[in-house]
């Protein structure tokens, strides 16, 4: 079993659309400023699963300065990362994602996001964990200025027995 680690965040804007988990949020008050859709529950869990198989980050394989990743759907960049894993005879096997931003709540999106995660990964959804907490007003993401996630993956090698 091999682990990894991912962070990432980005500004908010009003006016911009926010997708968090691969799951567009409705009225929410802001969107990320991304080069990409500005998902960063699924860029954090990419950074994970690269940094499991030691491929990386997701800087190298999807560069903002590339304009193929110009408003590319988060969800497509976690199947690249997941098709990667393959190269390497290694699979998703579990992942944990921690949400920080103080609105709106995403409880009522949890699930879905869950969905799509494990979907995208091959995985059953009880192995996937989404969480969120704010920073109860404290900086940049409590002023409602930004969101950023954390994210730990573990992969395996098909044959290992799980």
């Amino acid at each position: 079993m091999l682990s990894g680690f991912g962070y990432d965040v980005h500004r908010l804007q009003a006016g911009l659309p926010l997708r968090l988990g691969g799951v567009s949020i409705p009225d929410a008050p802001a969107g990320a400023v991304a080069h990409s859709d500005g998902d960063v529950v699924l860029h954090a869990l990419c950074d994970a699963l690269l940094g499991a198989a030691a491929l990386g980050d997701i800087g190298r394989h999807f560069p903002d300065t590339d304009p193929r990743w110009k408003g590319a759907n988060s969800v497509e960049l976690l199947a690249a990362v997941v098709a990667l894993l393959h190269e390497q005879n290694l699979r998703p096997h579990n992942v944990d994602c921690m949400v920080l931003l103080e609105r709106p709540k995403i409880a009522p999106f949890r699930e879905q996001m869950r969905e799509t995660i494990a979907a995208t990964l091959g995985i059953a959804v009880g192995r996937v964990s989404v969480k969120a907490t704010t920073h109860e007003g404290l900086g940049p993401i409590g002023a409602g200025e930004g969101v950023a996630a954390y994210a730990v993956a573990s992969v395996a090698q098909p044959s290992d027995s799980l």
